[in-house]
């Protein structure tokens, strides 16, 4: 259930009013958007503060020893953890030189907003600088159903008082430092600065940065574009780094004006590909993405999720908070699943870190037959990433002494990741 106490109970949204910054990181799960290729976490668009910052590729993994007291026969070696990849979805804001941050100044007003229907995480917020500058600030994100590779983002500030200086600057930050880990088997290892960088570009309104993880030997390849709208003169300026590139967008808002910033952030990665293709990949979903514009895009994602809905929805005659907590869960099957196409579904979708991002034995019991209701195709693409597994599961049979085929515990690629229950052999499935 949906704790009501944070999260009013309405039939098709939930909806935080105001801002608790003890549950950050509980409201960054909830309003974590994915659609089973890409997954970003609910984190504040300016970034700080964050319980745990989170962008995510389906299967995008780096490898790590698995450390034993007494290793025994047929102990898996190394195990492979979901890495926090290039996070494209921060925007930060600058009133009159003043940083938008929520621990400063007065946050008069915020709410956020997942909506089931939309498929958007909607932000409302007023915030009065140190220096007494009053702005209003709308935000919408999404992760796209149509278009996979892409995360649209809508940012719009809008001066309430006086002529006010900002800058919007858009980020792509990679090796974000992570929290320390706690201990709890459930909670990911931490792999620090496990992205290598390749190459980095930037001019005009679009960056790109590319990385490769050091011993898995993935490359990745993230880029960003952007559209201005502003009734005001205004300058631009971009940069680009090893792990990071930025573009400051600055103009003079009289009271009421509104610059309004859309970004456009396209993500590819392979094990086999090359560089120059990976990289000709994310600008091609740049262009495509940039062609549909954020209205096409905004309503393929509704039109995605109505036929959804008109196949998987379940009416509660009941309390609505029932209601809001059956579709708040049938919300976040699909989008675990919807394009991870014949990738694993991870225990924890692609909200987070939790179990190193690995499928489990149970996948087939609890997750497929939901989804062989209410969307075939991706339970389909489930079972043909199982059967993919199965080269693997007969390798660790041979590997243990055994006949047939042995699926692992857990895993991201087919290869068994338990270094919990020894061997994955404390239980055959």
């Amino acid at each position: 259930m949906i704790n009501q106490a944070l999260f009013p109970a309405e039939p098709w949204q939930v909806r935080e009013d105001g801002l608790d910054l003890d549950r950050l990181a509980q409201a960054e799960s909830v309003f974590a958007l994915s659609n089973g290729h890409i997954g970003l976490r609910g984190n504040l668009d300016e970034g700080d503060p964050a319980g745990l910052p989170g962008t995510y590729l389906n299967s995008f993994y780096e490898l790590r020893p698995l450390p034993y007291a007494e290793p025994g026969y047929g102990f898996p070696e190394s195990g492979q953890t979901v890495l926090n990849v290039t996070n494209g979805k921060v925007m930060r804001l600058l009133v009159d030189d003043e940083p938008l941050d929520v621990r400063y100044g007065e946050l008069l007003e915020h709410e956020r907003v997942l909506d089931l229907r939309a498929g958007t995480l909607r932000r409302h917020a007023i915030w009065r600088s140190p220096s007494g500058k009053r702005i209003a600030l709308d935000t919408v994100r999404m992760v796209s159903l149509s278009q996979r590779s892409i995360v649209a983002i809508r940012y719009s500030v809008r001066s309430l008082d006086e002529s006010t200086r900002v800058v919007v600057q858009s980020e792509m930050v990679a090796n974000e430092p992570a929290p320390p880990r706690s201990g709890d088997p459930r909670v990911s290892a931490v792999v620090e600065n496990a992205l290598e960088p390749v190459e980095n570009d930037a001019r005009e309104l679009r960056a790109v940065l590319m990385h490769r993880t050091r011993r898995s030997k993935l490359m990745l390849a993230a880029a960003m574009d952007h559209v201005v709208d502003c009734p005001s003169d205004w300058g631009k300026d971009t940069i680009a780094f090893d792990n990071w590139a930025r573009v400051n967008i600055s103009t003079t808002l009289a009271p009421e004006q509104t610059l309004t910033l859309t970004k456009l952030v396209a993500y590819g990665w392979s094990s086999q590909r090359s560089q120059p293709a990976i990289r000709d990949q994310v600008t091609a979903a740049l262009l495509s993405a940039g062609r549909s514009g954020w209205e096409q895009l905004a309503d393929e994602q509704r039109t995605i999720l109505d036929r959804f809905w008109a196949g998987a929805d379940v009416e509660i005659d009941g309390p609505v908070e029932i209601q809001q907590a059956v579709r708040f869960g049938l919300f976040h099957a699909f989008q675990a699943a919807a394009r991870a196409e014949q990738r694993a579904i991870p225990a924890k979708g692609l909200t987070g870190t939790g179990y190193d991002g690995h499928a489990f034995w149970d996948t087939e019991m609890f997750v497929l037959p939901l989804l062989s209701a209410t969307a075939p195709p991706a339970a389909a693409d489930a079972l043909r990433w199982r059967a993919d597994c199965l080269p693997a599961a007969k390798e660790r049979a041979q590997s243990l002494h055994l006949a047939g085929a042995a699926f692992p515990w857990r895993t991201i690629t087919g290869a068994e990741c338990s270094a919990y229950w020894p061997a994955g052999t404390a239980a055959f499935h």
